[in-house]
């Protein structure tokens, strides 16, 4: 580098200062000695040779070989460090003075910083530790704002009246058109009482099952109220607070925000409440505001809804039953729920109100208010309330209507059935006016003309629950689900479960088949037109060639309503005549998981489903009428299925509220799979067991079915536009247990294309008027003929003689082999409602031969005569059609 090209001499000082010395020293005259003038190694790499001016050097001058090196040279000479004066110069004892390192100075000189983080004159780790004044201030600051925020928020925050709670409005329900269906109530089912007017036990059973510190506590739990605080920062389940101070104060509230910001208001108002009431005030207000059940508000409602009695006239025991309800009246009301949660049975509901009613008698007696003697009287028998009773305007279907939407808004949403029933929501729903008063008058009609309870008991107690759902779409057009609440019928039929839906299952069964194929068709589906045996009373058959045997070991058995010799038949046919062996053997052969798993994602509950034993493909499972029709309507749209629901829109104060979308269509079956599924079961209609329905006078497609010991019956059925399933059963009104139909109506038994397929035709004749006829699409050919194990192999033709019939059971004699059987009168009048033979068994087999073989004659009866339809029974549960 050329002389002219340097820089300027520096001011000398530690660092680069001492290291540019070298280069130009005005003091001592010299110059830095030009590249290469050293003859040191570097020069020829164009290295920079640094001279130095240390006393100690004598005033030679050493090359290094860079700046790093230069800069370590120029440190040494100047003991290491570098010195920053008090003025500004480096030097000991200024801020970058011994000790620093060799760091810069973070703040000017003089200068110090509002907040010392990280610290000055603090070195290494020492710098991020706060100090004590630092902690200290931050602590005041903090709590200082906290104490402000708490001040303001007690000062704003101001405490609500209990009467507030009272002021409910009506939850007014709407049909599809946008008319008004019903308003629920003229006013909460409330009345204020004193605190003198509400029994000591009562008073007690609450402290002492909810608070037991009531009396000697603040008010506010806040251990309670920061756990649920953070849980519901982070997303977590919403908590209430666990005081009946807290209690109260929530309970005066209409708001149905679960927010932090409303757990800030509840305590500030639970503070408040501590000390402007006295306890005993705070009390009554608890009393008054709680939600029993059956929307009663207070203790005077849930009295006299419970017990028929004023609260002063409550007795311990009772009490105890009351307080219960304060858990939670939807799981813990005796009379049961199921309309809103399936797990609040009648049977469950009584076991949790018993087990709570025992625990707070025995708390009461713990804590010294109940003395022994009342202790042993109140804890003698369980004191059952009273029914429930109709609610103003909820008469007929329209009480079903209105607790279906309900069930469906709180399963949708954050609402409690407690916020709910405090009422200002509007609901508009999917039914249809026309088609619920058609459903409804068909029901009547059929009842009317072949059911007379007051000259046949076995007339009495029987029950009907339908539902109709529009295919491709899901929404629930219309339903009956019983006599209504005026006749003490508070069971919605047509969305309850516990009723067998008997042979109407089998279509799943096929279509799992035609889907998935069998262990014999490596995943290619198997083909309507595969032959099955449809002999009664056989073995079904594990893959391994053994026999599925029953829980004691022995061989099980799988029969048919009749003994009717069908030998090996088409699936087509086996659905056409429902006949059961068939469809065991095929379900076991195709998996009952594959089965399920169609069923499933056509619409059926999980928690409906039976047990995956070989009956289960006959129907054991028990969903409700409107998941039946739900399901089927996936057959009718081509295999797609949109989940059924009942409401489109749900508003409060003007402003629509989240989760009350139409539900998506997905596709739960292959299109081909489900229109020959709907291909089958339109011979069922033309050729088969539900015969009465072609009474419609339009393309349509259904399933009938019957269960074991004649339960129940069902008729499933559809149309492109319309899905309806129809259910008729008996039930013991003292435990809701299913009675034997066999009997009612004057015949030996009820089956599913009789009255059920009868109410069907006459609603679907109504439903349908002035609609075309759609017809269904075209069925392709789908699958492989996958014919039984033993099937004749080839199928003989039906001209075959006796002496070409492979004889595979050698009692049979030649008439029974030469000839199909002629029908007999209870085989051809089965299903009509003139017929009075009963043309099978319900009973059971767990032993015994089975039957003969079918010949290959046999098969020769496919298609030529109606045969048994109707399940017997077996250890399992055996069902027909």
């Amino acid at each position: 580098m050329s002389e002219h090209r340097r820089k300027p001499p520096q001011p000398q000082g530690g660092g680069r200062a001492a290291a540019r010395r070298g280069q130009s020293d005005p003091s001592s005259g010299r110059r830095a000695a030009p590249r290469g003038a050293t003859g040191s190694p570097s020069d020829s790499y164009g290295s920079r040779s640094y001279g130095s001016d240390s006393q100690d050097s004598g005033g030679e001058e050493r090359p290094y070989g860079g700046r790093a090196e230069a800069r370590r040279a120029a440190q040494r000479n100047t003991g290491g460090r570098r010195r920053t004066a008090d003025n500004g110069s480096r030097g000991p004892g200024g801020p970058a003075g011994p000790g620093r390192g060799r760091g810069r100075a973070s703040t000017a000189p003089g200068k110090k910083r509002l907040i010392d983080y990280p610290r000055a004159n603090r070195f290494g780790w020492r710098r991020w530790v706060p100090s004590w004044k630092l902690v200290s201030g931050l602590c005041i600051t903090f709590f200082g704002s906290l104490v402000a925020l708490v001040g303001v928020g007690y000062a704003m925050v101001g405490v609500p009246d209990e009467n507030t709670a009272a002021k409910s409005q009506n939850n007014v329900y709407y049909w599809a058109d946008g008319k008004q269906m019903v308003a629920t109530g003229t006013g909460i089912n409330r009345q204020n009482v004193t605190i003198d007017q509400i029994p000591e036990a009562m008073q007690y059973a609450v402290i002492s099952a909810e608070n037991k510190s009531f009396y000697t506590d603040p008010g506010v739990d806040f251990k309670g109220i920061a756990r649920a605080l953070v849980n519901m920062a982070q997303g977590g389940q919403t908590q209430g607070g666990s005081t009946i101070t807290q209690q109260f104060v929530k309970n005066t509230y209409l708001s149905q925000d679960q927010t932090i910001t409303r757990k800030f208001k509840e305590m500030f108002i639970s503070v408040k409440v501590g000390t402007k009431f006295t306890k005993p005030e705070i009390l009554q207000g608890y009393l008054n505001t709680s939600y029993f059940g059956r929307g009663a508000y207070g203790i005077q409602a849930a009295a006299q809804t419970y017990y028929g009695v004023d609260a002063k006239e409550l007795k311990p025991s009772q009490c105890a039953v009351l307080a219960a309800l304060l858990k939670g009246a939807t799981y813990y009301d005796p009379a049961g729920n199921p309309d809103i949660d399936i797990a609040a049975s009648k049977d469950a509901n009584y076991k949790r109100s018993h087990d709570r009613w025992a625990w707070i008698l025995e708390e009461m007696h713990k804590d010294q208010h109940l003395t022994d003697a009342q202790y042993q009287e109140a804890i003698k028998k369980y004191p059952m309330p009273q029914g429930r009773k109709a609610t103003k305007g909820m008469t007929g279907q329209i009480s079903y209507l209105a607790d279906t939407a309900k069930k469906y808004v709180l399963a949708h949403s954050d609402i409690t059935e407690a916020q709910f029933d405090q009422g200002g929501f509007q609901i508009y729903t999917t039914f249809q006016k026309d088609k619920v008063n058609a459903l409804s008058a068909a029901v009547q009609k059929v009842q009317k003309a072949r059911l007379d309870p007051k000259n046949r008991d076995k007339d009495k107690n029987v029950q009907f629950g339908a539902a109709s759902v529009v295919p491709k779409d899901g929404a629930i057009v219309a339903l009956y689900g019983g006599a209504g609440y005026e006749n003490n019928h508070f069971t919605n039929n047509a969305d309850t479960s516990g009723v067998p839906v008997g042979s109407t299952w089998k279509p799943f069964v096929l279509a799992a088949a035609m889907q998935y194929g069998t262990y014999k068709t490596d995943g290619q589906g198997v083909s309507p037109l595969s032959k099955y045996n449809g002999n009664d009373h056989l073995k079904v058959m594990n893959e391994d060639g053994s026999y599925v045997l029953n829980k004691d070991g022995s061989t099980f058995f799988q029969n048919n309503e009749s003994n009717h010799a069908w030998g090996y038949i088409t699936l087509r046919k086996a659905m056409e005549q429902s006949i059961n062996t068939p469809f065991v053997q095929l379900g076991w052969d195709v998996g009952m998981s594959h089965v399920r798993d169609v069923a499933s994602r056509s619409g059926i509950l999980d928690s409906s489903f039976a047990t995956l034993n070989p009956s289960f493909a006959l129907g054991t499972s028990t969903p409700s009428a409107i998941r039946m029709a739900d399901a089927y309507a996936t057959f009718a749209a081509s295999g797609q299925h949109a989940d059924p629901y009942s409401v489109t829109e749900v508003k409060q104060d003007g402003k629509d509220l989240d989760g009350f979308t139409k539900p998506k269509v997905t596709r739960a079956v292959p299109e081909d799979v489900a229109n020959n599924v709907t291909d089958t079961l339109e011979n069922v209609i033309e050729n088969g067991t539900g015969t009465n329905a072609k009474a419609l006078g339009r393309t349509a497609a259904g399933k009938t079915g019957t269960t074991d010991s004649n339960k129940s019956a069902w008729f499933v059925g559809y149309t492109q536009q319309l899905a309806t399933s129809v259910a008729m059963f008996r039930e013991d009104p003292k435990d809701a247990k299913l009675l034997s139909m066999n009997g009612t109506a004057g015949v030996a038994s009820i089956h599913g294309g009789d009255i059920p397929t009868s109410v069907w035709t006459e609603y679907m004749k109504s439903a349908l008027k002035n609609t075309n006829d759609l017809g269904f699409p075209e069925a392709t050919k789908i699958g492989e003929i996958a014919d039984e194990a033993g099937a004749p192999s080839p199928t003989p033709s039906p001209s075959i003689t006796p002496s070409e019939t492979p004889s595979e059971t050698p009692s049979a004699t030649p008439s029974e082999t030469a000839t199909s059987p002629s029908p007999s009168a209870s085989e051809t009048c089965q299903f009509a409602w003139n017929c009075s033979t009963n043309g099978g068994t319900d009973s059971g087999s767990t032993g015994g031969t089975t039957s003969s073989s079918p010949s290959a004659t046999a098969t020769t009866t496919d298609g030529t005569t109606r045969g048994s339809a109707n399940g017997g029974g077996n250890l399992f549960g055996g069902s027909g059609g």
